[in-house]
């Protein structure tokens, strides 16, 4: 009775226009919201070192080489990093003054030994438990991270002696130890892998143990800062690489690759983000104003049913069922549409080498949700003042 006596007889053109533009701004709303989150998860679980974390170094020229440039950082330099605006934070990497080799102390695989280069980084750059990256003199071992290209080395020298290879895991259970070394002394340290990484060439130690060996094994040469690990604000890479080429400083390749793919693509859907929640906060007052007008043309009749008895909270509540409703079903079509554009989306990044997470996301959902409950508590408030109005 209600339904047919307010809204039989309204022009339908205004709500269908309205509807259109909260379905498209829905539905690019979840998916920039989805995508934004996926692309800042790419790459995590791959690699130990932390998001957005890479190193830098100097480059090298014929100045270098001739002995007239330096390739190590000063405190004053390493400051002036820090105070960059798009840098979150800057760490120096101690380097190994002393002479040390690695090599294998276990049945389980062949004998191998070869001369090594170790550094350290601050744990906060590093990826798991930080008590586990703690070292002190009498400790059981030292816990090391390898690079990955060092597991590769020693599984092509098992493979060229015909010997079984070795996979992360049982790396991380072989025993290895170093042998500290100067012109007059050395020890041997017991060593377990903790961890890989594919960013960093040296053998990864705690600073503690990297202290202990300088101080220990001193050589002529003292211990240089040669790099950097740098911690870049997300959505700043592109800022961050035009300073690099102007300061002469490079980085791997790979590093930059995944830091510019996110930021580049965490730019875009940003914008998409933004124009999705202006269309869906336009059309909203759009569907705003039609229920005013609708209320407004429907004076008389709203008066009427006052006058012959009907209680406002059921008129208002018919006005808020039937929005409700409207709105519902534009949520549902949003959805289904993402879905769809979910699996176009995921399977062009695949095929483009870009393994995101195929599970959806709770938080493009739930902006839904907040818009559902945030226009239905306006809606219920403009509605709830034109009827007591026209009492």
């Amino acid at each position: 009775m209600l339904k047919k006596i307010l809204f039989n007889n309204q022009v339908k053109s205004q709500l269908i226009i309205a509807a259109v533009g909260s379905f498209l701004g829905f539905t690019f709303l979840i998916t920039s919201i989805h995508y934004l989150i996926r692309v800042n998860e790419f790459g995590e679980g791959e690699e130990i070192l932390g998001s957005n974390s890479i190193i830098i170094q100097k480059k090298v020229s014929n100045y270098n080489t001739i002995n007239l440039a330096k390739t190590d950082f000063g405190e004053n330099e390493i400051d002036h990093l820090d105070q960059q605006p798009f840098i979150e934070h800057v760490e120096p990497i101690l380097s190994n003054s002393f002479g040390v080799s690695f090599q294998t102390d276990s049945d389980l695989v062949p004998y191998f030994r070869t001369d090594v280069f170790v550094q350290s980084v601050n744990s906060d750059f590093l990826k798991f438990d930080s008590t586990l990256w703690k070292w002190s003199e009498g400790d059981e071992f030292v816990p090391i991270v390898l690079p990955r290209e060092f597991l590769v080395m020693l599984n092509t020298f098992a493979s060229a002696k015909g010997l079984p290879q070795v996979s992360d895991e049982l790396a991380k259970s072989i025993r290895f130890k170093f042998k500290l070394y100067n012109d007059n002394s050395s020890e041997y340290q017991a060593a377990r892998i903790i961890g890989f990484t594919s960013e960093v060439s040296a053998i990864l130690v705690p600073s503690s143990f990297m202290e202990y060996g300088n101080l220990g094994f001193p050589t002529a040469v003292p211990a240089k800062v040669t790099q950097l690990m740098i911690s870049v604000k997300e959505g700043n890479f592109g800022t961050f690489e035009n300073f690099m080429e102007e300061r002469s400083l490079e980085s791997k390749e790979s590093s930059m690759i995944v830091g510019k793919l996110k930021s580049v693509a965490g730019t875009l859907f940003g914008v998409v983000m933004a124009i999705s929640i202006i269309a869906v906060f336009l059309a909203s007052l759009v569907l705003i104003q039609y229920a005013q007008l609708m209320m407004s043309k429907n004076a008389y009749e709203i008066k009427t049913l006052l006058r012959i008895g009907y209680a406002p909270k059921s008129i208002i509540q018919a006005i808020i069922a039937y929005f409700i409703k409207v709105f519902a079903l534009i949520s549902v079509l949003a959805a289904t549409s993402f879905i769809l554009l979910k699996f176009i989306i995921d399977g062009i990044m695949i095929k483009g080498g870009i393994m995101i997470s195929s599970s959806f996301t709770f938080l493009s959902f739930s902006s839904v949700i907040l818009a559902f409950v945030i226009y239905t508590a306006v809606n219920y408030w403009n509605a709830q003042k034109e009827i007591l109005r026209a009492r």
